[in-house]
Formats: structure tokens, C-alpha cells, sequence
């Protein structure tokens, strides 16, 4: 177009500057044959007055003719060089005649035709660098990623990219002429548009989110801004909206939003969500004047599973109690994850504490029952503890702490049951809190030390091996027993650092005996349940052994079979490990347990240690001489050794004998000694009065 104009306005420029220069010389010519004409006039007149004015006026009629030929025909040559289109050169007028006025006129054409070409270059220059804006932008907005809708001021659809066409499935076609609200979903409230409709109007610009949908009807969400284009009146012209689909992004915020409410493994309400809901739920039952029941669950032997098998397996059993968790209460409570393999469980609207019991009884039969995971048939089972609104607490965070203290005052009466807070449990609870402050005091300031009790070899007659037990030097409460504080320490998660000091003292000890002069002298060293169930046991013992340069048949260490048949199958593998590294094994207590003998066999043992409690009625209970020496009989139709423990006198240690016991042990011999008596011991010697085979008593020596 702008071409086109140009040809138009430059052929009627140049057709005028033709028919002006054709004008004016024209005129030129006129005014030449007047000139002339006037000339001869003058010259006959000349001629006429006289002979002797005649010459001089002659002369004078020859200059004037000459002077304005030579004018003239410089504005004829001009004429020509301007109709070839060069207009640079100028004119100047040297007079006033009519040649003067002419050449006046002549320059004024000149500069105003020079004049009219710059603007016309100049429009000409413009209009391109226009048309090229407009390229650009044509091409931006076809080209966009990004979906362009071009609304009229009557807010009518007149142009739409392919972009928006890919996005929304509608063509330019579908909607040119159409309000925008074609791909109104609905879910937009009206609150949105009039806040649009408002910024536009005040502020020429709006930003914010709808929910529209595609020609195929999927509903999606969309950021989309929108400028109001306006005239220089401030009327609108024209609406420019550009806008994206936001599905991902609201997913993700969605994702965002329930992990920060919600447990990531089992997606039950983390701790964050239950302190509102248990919020909501009192206010409730402040209003409705029911109850609530807070129960604090924790599953029993846990830590074992997840420390042997994995935390897979772990996770694995997780789920699932949280299922059966959920399938036991109804849809109107509330259970939560709160970490590890603790939850809490909020029973709403309930109108008797009586119907906290009900639900407790059902989930510790649900959630005891086996679980198949992998190939693994795995048992574990809740300990329970029950707070009750109001009659607790009103406060959500001391109905949650009451029931965790009812939770462990159930783990200390045999598990696998519930038991509702009461206000000595609190008592006893912050004294339990104390004692776990001192006992890690304790750790720290080194209150904690090893005293050890030698096991005899009955038939050599000599110290075979000395049994570490760790005590407690409470400065306040004086010693303090492992049957005190070992169970703490297992609680607290102290039990492994603890145990590592155990290993390192015992071996250290053991080595600087054999440095000493004592050969072939055993340490024996017992073992937790839940140390049995650390999954890096065996790496422990071999760094300890290596770092006091000893080797594995120097250390025993012994395990209660209670604490072995927790997990028959994990004790198998944890036993194997330290049995590769040469370490001796022994089954402490023997007899005092549930074990299956099945169970006995797999077991990489070599030794039994016959209770106590056996030992001490051989003299006086005839079924306790029996257990005994039935025990003795069994272990060693099983290729293992006994150990008799609580040997307290001579008629013990002769029927002991009697039934070829292999090791003896107890107060008859020693107490448990401090290290440095431990070593006097040693080094020595202490008579023991033996019944031989002839009826002779013997003295043994170690």
C-alpha cells in the first residue's frame, strides 16, 4: 500500500514540475518576443529621433538584449538540469525586472519541491520501518509459545494465535467475533471477573488466575494477564490477554500443600495437621459437651524388624499398620503418624471413656495379627496409651504427653496392651526423665565402670574367662544395678553408645591381662536385645578387636534366649556374623524363657549357662536337681558346654561336678571385682576344694 501511494504521489510531483517548467518557459518566451518587440520599438524610435542619439541609444539597447539573453538562458539551462530531477542548484535574483521575479519564483518552486521530497522520503522511511514493526510483531504474536487473545473494546474476539489454538482446541475461526467467555468453566468466581474488569479500568493492566476449559471440556487452570490498549482520550481500543495453563503448577502446589499435612510413607496426617484437627475436635466437644479419647501408640519390637531387615521392610510394615489403624476406628476420627513408628489416634464425640477400651481391645487384635511382606511373616504389636477430655487435660499438647506416659507405663507391663493415664503416672514419668538426664550425666562424667567375675573350667581347675558387668557408681544413690538402667538406656537409644564403651573397656581390660601373663583367658560380655538386633554388631566387635589387638576366639558373648527368640530369624543371621569373625556364644538364663528348641538348634551356640534360680534350690528342690541336671544332659547331647551360674557352695559345686558341668560360676568363687582387684585375683592364688572321682578332695590353684 505504502508502495503503491508512493508511485501515486511521486508521478503527479513529477508530472507537475514538468507542466510547471513548461510553464514558465513559456512564459520566458512571451516575455522574450515582448522584450524583442519593445526593442525594435525602442530601436525604430532611436532611429527615428536621430542619427546622433541613435548610435548611443543603440549601444545601450545591445547591452540590455545581451544582459537578459544571458539571463534567460541560464534559467533555461536550470530548467533543463531541474526537469532531469536535479534540484541542488539554487537561483538568486541580481534585479527586480520581471527575469528577477521570475528567477525569485523559480527558487521558491526549487526549495519547496526539495522541501515536499524530504517529507515524502521521510514518510516514505517511515512508513517502512512501520510496516517492518509490524512484521515483527505479527510474527511475535503468531510465533508466541505463550496462547494471545485480541479482544475489541466491545470485549469481541478479533484475533487469537495458533498458540491459544493448540492450548485450548478452539481455531481463530471458532471464536473470532465471540466474547471470551466461551471458555469460561464455571469454576471462576464472579469476585474474580469484577476485580478484573476494576484494574482494567483504574489501572490499564490485571493479573490473576481463572479456571477455563478446552473445546473438549477438560477444566484447567490458567495465569493470564491482560492490558487494556487505549487512545490518547483514554478510550479503550482494544484488549490484549496472553495466559498459560498452570495444571503442573497447581499439582504441585496441591503435593506441597498434603506433605506438609501429611506423613510422606503412609500418608496419614502428620504432626503439624493433628495438632489442628485435635484443636477442632476439643473445641467440639467443649461445645457439644462430649468426650475425647487421645490414644499414643507405639508398636512393640519395631526397632528390632527395622534394625535387622531394613528400613524397606520397616516402611513396608508401616503401611500397613497404618491400614489396619484407619479400618479400626471410624471415618470421623482422626489418625496420625507423628514419627518413627509412633501414632496417635483422636476418637471424637465419644460419651464415656468405656468406648476408648472398646477401641483399643479391637486394634491390638487387628494389629498384632501376622504380616506378610516380601518373604518375610513378621509379628508386631501395640502398646497403648489413653488420655481422656477433660477429664486429663483440656490442652490438646498435655492430652497428647498424658497419653505418651500411659503409652510407656503399658510397655513396662508386658506390652501389647493399653493403659489409661493417671496422675501417678506423671510422678513416675518425670522420675524417669530424671534418671535418663543422670544416666547420660553419667556417661559423661564416667560414673559407669566394669567389674568382672571369673568362670571356673571344672575339669582344669583354673580361671577360663571373666564376665564383664558394667555398674553404676550414682553419686547419690550409690550402686546402681544393670537391671536398673539397662532397660533405659534401650529405651533412650543410649544402649548402642553404651555398648560400644562396654566392648572397648572389656577389651582393653582383657588386653592388658594377656599383656600380664594371663593366657588363654576369655572375656564374656552380654548382650541386650536390642544390641542383638544393631545391624552393625559385627562390625563393632571386629573394629574393637583389631583396635586392642586381639582376635575373636578371646571374646564370649552371651545373650538371654528371650532375647533371641524376639526375632528367631534375625538372632540367626546377627549370631552367624560374629561366629565368621571367631567370637564364642552363649545362651544366658537358660531356662527361664519361652524358647523353641527348633528355634535352640539354628542357633550358632556353644555354650548354655544354667540359671540361678536352678542352681541355688539343687540342695532342697528335687524338680530344680532335675531341670539341672536334665539341662546339663540336653546341652551336651547338643555338642555344647554349660556354665553354671549362682554357685554359692561346696555341695552345689560337687553335684555340679557330679553331672560333669563344664564351668562354674558365682560367689563361692568370687563376687564381681572392680579391675584392679581383678586383677590381684589373677595374679593370685586361690584354693578350691574339688571332689575327684575317688572320693579325694583336691586343691586347685588359678
Amino acid at each position: 500500500l505504502l508502495t503503491t501511494v508512493e508511485s501515486d504521489v511521486q508521478a503527479k510531483i513529477d508530472s507537475g514540475i514538468t507542466a510547471l517548467i513548461k510553464s514558465e518557459v513559456s512564459n520566458i518566451s512571451v516575455s522574450r518576443n515582448n522584450l524583442v518587440s519593445t526593442v525594435r520599438r525602442n530601436l525604430l524610435l532611436t532611429i527615428i529621433i536621430g542619427t546622433f542619439g541613435g548610435m548611443f541609444l543603440l549601444g545601450i539597447a545591445f547591452v540590455v538584449i545581451r544582459r537578459i539573453t544571458h539571463r534567460l538562458s541560464t534559467l533555461l539551462e536550470w530548467s533543463r538540469s531541474a526537469s532531469q530531477g536535479n534540484w541542488s542548484n539554487r537561483l538568486s535574483a541580481d534585479s527586480k525586472d520581471e527575469v528577477g521575479k521570475l528567477t525569485m519564483a523559480m527558487e521558491d518552486m526549487r526549495r519547496n519541491i526539495l522541501s515536499a521530497n524530504k517529507k515524502l522520503a521521510a514518510s516514505k522511511t517511515e512508513a517502512e520501518q512501520t510496516a517492518e514493526a509490524l512484521r515483527i510483531y505479527a510474527n511475535a504474536f503468531e510465533k508466541s509459545g505463550e496462547p494471545i487473545l485480541i479482544t475489541d473494546k466491545n470485549n469481541r474476539i478479533i484475533n487469537a494465535n495458533s498458540a491459544f489454538t493448540e492450548q485450548t482446541g478452539y481455531s481463530y475461526d471458532d471464536v473470532k467475533g465471540k466474547n471470551p467467555k466461551i471458555l469460561a468453566s464455571g469454576k471462576t468466581p464472579a469476585s474474580t471477573y469484577d476485580e478484573m474488569w476494576q484494574a482494567l479500568n483504574e489501572n490499564g493492566f490485571w493479573q490473576g488466575e481463572f479456571w477455563d476449559k478446552t473445546k473438549s471440556g477438560r477444566v484447567f487452570p490458567k495465569l493470564i494477564s491482560i492490558s487494556a490498549i487505549k487512545d490518547e482520550n483514554n478510550e479503550d481500543l482494544f484488549f490484549i490477554a496472553s495466559f498459560n495453563d498452570i495444571t503442573e503448577r497447581k499439582e504441585a502446589e496441591e503435593r506441597i500443600a498434603h506433605l506438609a499435612h501429611h506423613d510422606i510413607l503412609t500418608g496419614l496426617p502428620n504432626r503439624f495437621s493433628l495438632e489442628d484437627r485435635l484443636a477442632q475436635a476439643l473445641s467440639i466437644a467443649n461445645r457439644d459437651q462430649t468426650r475425647v479419647a487421645v490414644f499414643f501408640i507405639d508398636l512393640d519390637r519395631f526397632k528390632n524388624i527395622n534394625d535387622s531387615l531394613g528400613h524397606q521392610v520397616g516402611d513396608k510394615l508401616l503401611i500397613q499398620v497404618a491400614e489396619r489403624l484407619k479400618k479400626g476406628v471410624r471415618a470421623s476420627d482422626i489418625v496420625a503418624r507423628i514419627g518413627g513408628d509412633e501414632f496417635v489416634i483422636v476418637l471424637t464425640r465419644i460419651s464415656d471413656s468405656t468406648q476408648a477400651a472398646v477401641i483399643a481391645d479391637t486394634l491390638l487384635k487387628e494389629v498384632s495379627k501376622p504380616y506378610s511382606i516380601d518373604t518375610h511373616t513378621l509379628k508386631t504389636s501395640p502398646s497403648i496409651g489413653i488420655s481422656i477430655y477433660p477429664d486429663d487435660s483440656s490442652n490438646g499438647d498435655e492430652l497428647m504427653r498424658n497419653a505418651d506416659i500411659a503409652m510407656y507405663h503399658a510397655k513396662e507391663h508386658g506390652r501389647n496392651n493399653y493403659h489409661y493415664f493417671t496422675n501417678s503416672m506423671l510422678l513416675a514419668a518425670q522420675e524417669r526423665l530424671q534418671f535418663q538426664a543422670e544416666l547420660r550425666s553419667a556417661m559423661d562424667q564416667g560414673h559407669l565402670e566394669l567389674h568382672y567375675q571369673p568362670l571356673i573350667h571344672a575339669s582344669q581347675e583354673h580361671v577360663s574367662s571373666m564376665e564383664a558387668l558394667i555398674r553404676w557408681r550414682h553419686p547419690e544413690r550409690g550402686e546402681i544395678q544393670p537391671n536398673d538402667f539397662i532397660p533405659v538406656a534401650e529405651d533412650t537409644g543410649l544402649i548402642h553408645e553404651l555398648s560400644e564403651w562396654i566392648f572397648d573397656e572389656a577389651c582393653r581390660q582383657l588386653s592388658t591381662w594377656i599383656n600380664l601373663g594371663s593366657q588363654n583367658l576369655k572375656m564374656s560380655i552380654n548382650l541386650s536385645a536390642r544390641q542383638l538386633h544393631f545391624n552393625e554388631l559385627s562390625d563393632i566387635v571386629s573394629n574393637t578387636l583389631s583396635k586392642h589387638h586381639l582376635k575373636g576366639q578371646d571374646l564370649e558373648l552371651e545373650i538371654t534366649e528371650t532375647a533371641a527368640m524376639v526375632d528367631p530369624e534375625v538372632a540367626v543371621q546377627q549370631l552367624n556374623a560374629l561366629r565368621q569373625l571367631g567370637v564364642g556364644l552363649a545362651i544366658d538364663d537358660f531356662g527361664t524363657g519361652y524358647s523353641s528348641l527348633s528355634y535352640l538348634k539354628r542357633l550358632p551356640i556353644q555354650v548354655l549357662k544354667l540359671d540361678r534360680t536352678f542352681v541355688r534350690d539343687i540342695e532342697h528342690d528335687q524338680n530344680d536337681l532335675e531341670i539341672s541336671a536334665a539341662t546339663i544332659s540336653l546341652a551336651h547331647n547338643l555338642g555344647l558346654k554349660v556354665v553354671a551360674e549362682g554357685v554359692e557352695t561346696e555341695a552345689q559345686v560337687e553335684f555340679l561336678i557330679a553331672h560333669h558341668c563344664d564351668y562354674l560360676q558365682g560367689y563361692y568363687f568370687s563376687r564381681p571385682l572392680p579391675a584392679p582387684e581383678a586383677t590381684k585375683y589373677l595374679q593370685n592364688d586361690h584354693p578350691y576344694v574339688f571332689s575327684n572321682k575317688s572320693g579325694e578332695r583336691s586343691n586347685i590353684c588359678v
